[in-house]
């Protein structure tokens, strides 16, 4: 690996790569990836991270914003030719120069990666040397908007929070790390940099599947593994992720999105005695704010994210950013080792991510309790004002996806002309047969009556879904629900 990446990195210093240059790459968690991460921090450049999702809409807007002068790519999948795609992309881009494929579908006009990575990958022939405070990974939070936010990370920021890490998750070198998120995502990226940490062994994860992740778990006797709640959803769904799967696990850390309770603890009902659920609360802006630790009860494993990584402060404020006392909800704020000092070439964006003294606006809810464990709560643009009256829905999300059938839940706020917004309510249902009865707004108002919710809370419209549009690290776009919902409301 060392050597492909030193090769590499002398490859991209021949192909005109200098010091703060983009090097953009969309790829599987696969060993090409990891070595162009390497070898991307070795010649000084920023490696640019691409969701395998993405097309060439979202890719054009984000490589214009970066200015990647390299990318790198598959050859093509069975439904993408990616490498044709960025060729076509290289002829509208000023600054993008190079496109490198992997595989054997190289078309004409591109790089082969194998070739330059097959020389003798000596560390004097590097002309940069990369320093802890210079920027080298760039991560997008949106691929779709005229304004893209991108954050640029120094090496201080991200290394030094996963090497405080290790400790307090009892990773070592002889722990094997497998992370069903995606390695173009900062919680896949996390995994690595506690793999580097610690001369640990990453598992790769080409793509989740529950067949996939379950059978990987078995073949590299995972001991560490990095989940999000679909995707242990989706492998319990299956019928996948029993004991006998688990035995070497030494935890299964969790993050991404709100994970119900009563999912924490079926998982940690199958784990090994000694094994433990965690949960994590991160963002691309900061990697990981927070977690829960081995020690931690099981109480505090499976209802909250914990708290505060070393190295970094935490704070919920009012609208006014005062701080707010234990046990009140509020908005999040953080500062710390590893935050961002700012989104890249958005200066609207900064005004509005940080106080006048330097905290981070989250945008999260939460609370903190008198030993420092946080409850996330939703996000602050979630919130739903009825008739003046705000809640936030993610409890109501959380009762409902116990209805037996229901398999995703997300309310969001819809337009109304009288009370200014109502909730609609969106579901996927689990696969029951044909035979089963149909699903309604009333089986959803009697499953929170018999939980006793308030009215306030319930759900005014319901919206049953085939599939729930997801991020490519399986986030449900809430923004894309609101955006049905008004059109929903516009049309009825």
């Amino acid at each position: 690996m060392q050597v492909r990446a030193l090769a590499l990195a002398l490859s991209l210093q021949e192909l005109g790569v200098e010091r703060g240059d983009v090097v953009a790459a969309q790829l599987p968690n696969c060993a090409e990836l990891v070595v162009a991460y390497l070898a991307a921090g070795l010649c000084g450049a920023v490696l640019q991270t691409v969701h395998m999702p993405y097309r060439g809409a979202e890719i054009e807007v984000l490589l214009r914003h970066s200015r990647a002068k390299v990318v790198l790519c598959v050859g093509e999948t069975k439904d993408y030719r990616a490498a044709e795609s960025m060729l076509a992309l290289r002829a509208r881009l000023a600054a993008l120069r190079e496109v490198i494929a992997i595989g054997n579908a190289v078309p004409a006009g591109c790089r082969r990666f194998d070739e330059l990575v097959a020389g003798p990958g000596q560390a004097a022939g590097l002309r940069t040397q990369s320093a802890s405070d210079w920027p080298y990974l760039l991560l997008y939070t949106s691929g779709t908007t005229s304004a893209p936010k991108g954050v640029l990370i120094a090496y201080d920021n991200f290394l030094s929070n996963a090497r405080l890490s290790t400790a307090e998750l009892g990773i070592d070198a002889d722990s094997v790390l497998l992370s069903a998120a995606p390695f173009t995502h900062l919680y896949g990226l996390f995994s690595l940099n506690l793999t580097f940490a610690v001369g640990a062994t990453a598992a790769v994860l080409p793509a989740f599947t529950p067949q996939a992740l379950d059978q990987a778990i078995r073949r590299t006797s995972a001991q560490g593994l990095f989940l999000g709640p679909a995707h242990v959803a989706g492998c319990f769904a299956a019928t996948l992720m029993e004991p006998a799967a688990l035995r070497t696990v030494r935890f299964a850390l969790v993050s991404g999105s709100a994970f119900e309770p009563k999912l924490a603890e079926a998982l940690q009902g199958r784990l090994p005695q000694a094994a433990k659920v965690l949960q994590l609360w991160g963002m691309s802006e900061l990697q990981a704010g927070t977690f829960t630790r081995p020690s931690d009860s099981l109480e505090r494993r499976c209802d909250s994210v914990g708290t505060a990584t070393p190295g970094t402060e935490l704070r919920v404020v009012d609208v006014a950013d005062q701080p707010l006392p234990c046990g009140v909800e509020g908005e999040l704020q953080m500062r710390g080792c590893s935050l961002f000092s700012g989104y890249y070439e958005n200066p609207e964006a900064n005004a509005a991510a940080f106080t006048d003294d330097g905290w981070f606006r989250t945008g999260d809810l939460a609370q903190i309790d008198t030993g420092g464990y946080v409850r996330l709560i939703g996000r602050t643009k979630e919130i739903i004002n009825r008739g003046g009256v705000k809640f936030n829905p993610v409890d109501v999300e959380l009762l409902l996806l116990r209805h037996p059938r229901i398999a995703e839940c997300a309310i969001v706020p819809m337009p109304d002309p009288v009370l200014g917004e109502r909730a609609c309510c969106f579901v996927t249902l689990k696969s029951d047969g044909s035979s089963a009865p149909a699903f309604g707004l009333d089986d959803i108002r009697a499953w929170l009556a018999q939980h006793e919710v308030t009215k306030l809370k319930w759900p005014e419209r319901l919206e049953v879904l085939a599939s729930m549009p997801t991020t490519p690290t399986r986030k449900i776009r809430k923004g894309e629900l609101q955006a049905m919902a008004r059109h929903l409301q516009a049309t009825s």
